[in-house]
C-alpha cells in the first residue's frame, strides 16, 4: 500500500510517500516554488501513484474526500479574503494545489484541526479558531505513535504535552489516555514565534484598525530581534547579541506559559516532546529542555517519528493516510478519532465576524 502526507509549511511544502509504512518519498519544496508552480509538486504526488493522499489542509475541515470540498470549506482552510490571498505564497501554494489535484481527480482527503476533534470538550473550543491547524494536529498524532513505540505502551497509555516551535508559528498540545485533548495554536500561543506574533492583544489589533492576513506572519522573535526574517540558524549563532537574546528570552517565556497550560489539563504526562524546524537547532533545544527539566521535573525528549528528512507534519499526515486506507496505522488513526471530527472552524466564535 503506498500513501502520501503534505504539509504546508510557512517556509515550505514537505510531503512523505510510505509503502507499507516505511518511508519511499522524502522531498522539500519552498513554498514560494509551490505559490509559482504549484504542478511540480503535485506531478512528483502523482507519479508516486498513492492510494490515497492526505492534501494540504490548512486550518482543517471535517475528514473529507476533495470531491466534497464545497467554497465554505476551501475558505475556512486558509481564512483569507480576496485580494490578501497574493500577499502570502504558502496560502496561494495551498490553494493552487487543491485545484491542481481537483483537475486530475486524485484521490485526496483533507483532516481536521484540532478544533474539529470529537475528544477536545466544546467548553475549551470557546471564541477559538486556531486551536492547532490540521498539520499541528498531524504532529500530535506522530507524537501518540512515537511514544507508543518508544516506550512499548498501548495507546491507551500515552500521555505528554508536546511543544511545536516552527518557522512561522507555535503550537502546545496535550494528549491523555493517547488522544488529543487540547491545544493551544499559533496566533493565541501566549508569547511570540519566530515569524508570528503569537496570541495579538486585542487593543494593539483595534489599534491597527484593520487586521489584515500578512499581520499574522509578523511581529516574532526574528522581527524582535533584527526587523526582518532571517534563517532561524543565523538567528541561533547571534543569541550573544542583545537584541537577539531578548527575543530568545520572549519566545521562551512563551513556551512555558503554555506548556504549563497544558500540564494542567493533562496532568501527571509521561513526558513533555519537543518537535519543530526550530528545535533541529541543537543548542536551542537542549535551552529549553533543560529549562522545563528544571521547572516541571519531567523528562524532555525530541520527538523522533519516522526517521525522515521532511517536516514531523508531512510524516503525521502521512500515517493518517495510511491508516484511513487500512494500513499499518489504522488502529492508531480509530483511536484518536479523526473519522468523527466535525463542525467548522468557526462554530464556536461569538463574535459577528465580517466574512
Amino acid at each position: 500500500m503506498r500513501v502520501i502526507g503534505v504539509d504546508p509549511g510557512t517556509k515550505s511544502f514537505d510531503v512523505i510517500g510510505l509503502e507499507d509504512g516505511r518511508i519511499r518519498l522524502d522531498l522539500t519544496f519552498p513554498s514560494e516554488v509551490v505559490a509559482e508552480k504549484p504542478e511540480q509538486i503535485v506531478k512528483v504526488i502523482e507519479n508516486f501513484d498513492a492510494n490515497l493522499i492526505i492534501g494540504p489542509s490548512g486550518y482543517g475541515v471535517p475528514l473529507k474526500h476533495i470531491s466534497e470540498l464545497t467554497d465554505k470549506d476551501r475558505f475556512e482552510m486558509t481564512l483569507v479574503r480576496g485580494e490578501e490571498m497574493k500577499k502570502i505564497p504558502v496560502l496561494i501554494g495551498l490553494q493552487k494545489m487543491v485545484d491542481e489535484m481537483a483537475e486530475k481527480d486524485m484521490n485526496v482527503w483533507f483532516i481536521p484541526g484540532v478544533i474539529h476533534l470529537p475528544t477536545v470538550p466544546e467548553w475549551r473550543k470557546y471564541n477559538k479558531i486556531d486551536m492547532g491547524t490540521a498539520d499541528k494536529m498531524a504532529i500530535t498524532v506522530l507524537g501518540i505513535y512515537d511514544q507508543a513505540k518508544r516506550l512499548g505502551v498501548e495507546y491507551n497509555d500515552v500521555s505528554f504535552v508536546l511543544l511545536e516551535v516552527g518557522f512561522g508559528y507555535n503550537y502546545a498540545g496535550g494528549v491523555k489516555g493517547g488522544k488529543i485533548v487540547d491545544g493551544i495554536g499559533g496566533t493565541i500561543f501566549p508569547g511570540p514565534a519566530y515569524v508570528n506574533s503569537g496570541a495579538l492583544d486585542g487593543e494593539v489589533a483595534y489599534l491597527l484598525g484593520k487586521v489584515e492576513k500578512w499581520h499574522l506572519f509578523w511581529g516574532g522573535a526574528t522581527v524582535i530581534a533584527a526587523n526582518e526574517i532571517l534563517p532561524p540558524e543565523e538567528f541561533a549563532k547571534r543569541l550573544d547579541e542583545e537584541s537577539f537574546s531578548r527575543a530568545w528570552e520572549a519566545m521562551k517565556d512563551g513556551f512555558i506559559k503554555a506548556v504549563a497550560a497544558e500540564l494542567a489539563i493533562v496532568r501527571n504526562p509521561r513526558e513533555i516532546v519537543l518537535s519543530g524546524r526550530l528545535m533541529r537547532i541543537e543548542e536551542l533545544r537542549k535551552d529549553v529542555k533543560d529549562t522545563f527539566e528544571e521547572l516541571f521535573g519531567l523528562p524532555v525528549v525530541k520527538q523522533r517519528g519516522l526517521e525522515g528528512k521532511a517536516k514531523e507534519a508531512a510524516q503525521g499526515s502521512a500515517i493518517i493516510a495510511d491508516g484511513l486506507a487500512g494500513g499499518e496505522f489504522k488502529e492508531l488513526v480509530e483511536h484518536v478519532e479523526i473519522r468523527k471530527s466535525r463542525g467548522s472552524i468557526l462554530d464556536y466564535v461569538k463574535f459577528p465576524l465580517g466574512l
